[in-house]
């Protein structure tokens, strides 16, 4: 019998096929998003990735 992979992620535990299911569900709950959240999140991600790589280049879309 083969043996279940389990992931790590913090405190928790997960089997690979949970945390599969859990990211299809994940990317399911986005697509429903309004596409102006989606840009928020998105302008927060470009401000992260300035901030965290230290890099002035980066453009961060006004809004």
């Amino acid at each position: 019998m083969e043996s279940e992979q389990k992931i790590v992620i913090g405190d928790r535990i997960f089997r690979r096929e949970d945390l599969f299911r859990a990211e299809e569900e994940a990317r399911i709950e986005r697509t429903l998003l309004p596409l102006e959240e989606k840009i928020r999140i998105l302008v927060f991600m470009q401000k992260l990735a300035r901030d965290w790589g230290r890099r002035g280049d980066v453009i961060v879309w006004p809004l």
